[in-house]
């Protein structure tokens, strides 16, 4: 009888114990329990792909055009350096430390994360509308970015113009935005990987001017370049990611 009723009392205080454990863990704010939870398990970031050289296939066929199959394939290591940089800032990220009291603006562990994120990421996806975007047949504009195009530049050669000179201009990119406010293009310079265009613009069409981009097949002729880049244009995937940016 000893035995059952001090075992009875064991089995009584450790279900009491355990209900004041939990009373006690369930009075604890939301974000109390966030932290608790982040303890136990670290946070998985989530990765991009990594590009391989089926993602520059189309891409090669820009070399009768001038933009030769040696240049696409140095320039997707580039790309990939990009998408690995992502994923190792993110992997980083996830174990971050992240108490201001740790972070400040003239260096700290938080500001060359982000700063360095902002320039992996920029440069991961300005390829990706690069590579997406040419291999294509060029010539004029088709479909509702021609009309978009004429609405903005008033005719195709005006934006080839504005385009070209921009493109000289700028040193880095040249990025077709489409104002989701305004429902209009516009021309921008992108002077390195993480200047985006504006807010509330999607990306549809991007041309990099990086010498990396030209410089086998031009040297420093960026202008003849440009030329040769006209006539690879993929209209259709630049008119898809335009009809995205419709359904959202």
């Amino acid at each position: 009888m000893r035995s059952e009723r001090y075992d009875l009392s064991r089995r009584e205080l450790l279900i009491a114990g355990a209900a004041v454990g939990a009373s006690a863990f369930a009075g604890l704010p939301t974000s109390a329990l966030a932290q608790t939870k982040e303890v136990r398990r670290k946070m998985e970031p989530k990765l991009v792909r990594v590009p391989t050289e089926d993602d520059i296939k189309k891409a090669l066929n820009t070399a009768p055009k001038g933009i030769s199959e040696a240049t696409h394939r140095a320039h997707l290591t580039l790309w990939q350096g990009y998408a690995n940089k992502t994923n190792e800032i993110r992997k980083a990220l996830a174990e971050l430390d992240t108490d201001p009291a740790k972070a400040n603006q003239i260096y700290s562990q938080t500001r060359a994360l982000k700063v360095n994120y902002a320039f992996a990421l920029g440069g991961y996806k300005n390829h990706n509308v690069y590579f997406d975007t040419i291999g294509g047949e060029g010539g004029p504009a088709t479909g509702d970015v021609a009309t978009l195009i004429n609405d903005a530049y008033g005719s195709f050669d005006r934006w080839v113009a504005d385009w070209k000179s921009t493109g000289i201009a700028g040193r880095g990119w040249v990025y077709l935005g489409y104002d989701r406010e305004e429902q209009r293009l516009f021309n921008y310079i992108g002077d390195t990987q993480d200047t985006f265009p504006q807010w509330n613009n999607e990306l549809i069409l991007a041309m990099d001017v990086y010498e990396h981009a030209y410089f086998l097949d031009f040297q420093t002729a960026r202008a003849k370049y440009i030329d040769a880049w006209f006539q690879c244009i993929d209209w259709n995937a630049v008119n898809t990611r335009l009809s995205a940016v419709a359904r959202r």
